[in-house]
């Protein structure tokens, strides 16, 4: 599967890119004096992506692996992705939309916890399939949320 670095320009195509079940790393997330050096530096196994033209060239000449987003759309981006690699844009419960780990399901405790926490009725465990991120201490479920995506989506087609 496609692995992915995005720069600061990206952070709601990264999202939708863990959203999809993408490996997707943003700049954001990282602690670093120089962005772009850090980039192309590290985790050259992964497309750069970036709006950034410099950034690209400079990749490019390093032979890295980099992609060129030229719209500043979230939509026409996922579309360029699209076209050009042909993604997938299939909602999937596999990564953390927040820090792109690897969700798992909860167990009875953590999830009963994290309702009480966010004061979200229990009733949601008999409803829905839920999703666990241990880094962010967070549930997932496919509610309206959810729904919201899917009609976003839409545009797509």
């Amino acid at each position: 599967m496609l692995k992915f670095f995005a720069d600061r320009m990206l952070r709601k195509l990264a999202i939708w890119l863990r959203i999809f079940g993408y490996d997707t790393l943003y700049i954001g997330d990282f602690e670093t004096d120089n962005e772009d050096t850090f980039m192309l530096e590290n985790y050259t196994n992964r497309i750069l992506l970036t709006r950034d033209k410099e950034l690209y060239e400079r990749c490019t000449k390093k032979g890295r692996k980099a992609i060129l987003i030229r719209s500043d759309d979230v939509l026409e981006q996922i579309r360029e992705l699209k076209e050009s690699l042909g993604i997938k844009t299939k909602i999937r419960m596999d990564r953390c939309s927040v820090c792109n780990t690897i969700l798992r399901k909860p167990t009875k405790e953590e999830a009963l916890r994290i309702m009480r926490r966010e004061g979200i009725k229990e009733d949601l465990m008999e409803k829905y399939e839920l999703w666990f991120c241990e880094k962010c201490d967070k549930l997932y479920w496919m509610g309206s949320h959810y729904r919201n995506m899917v009609k976003f989506l839409k545009g797509l087609k």
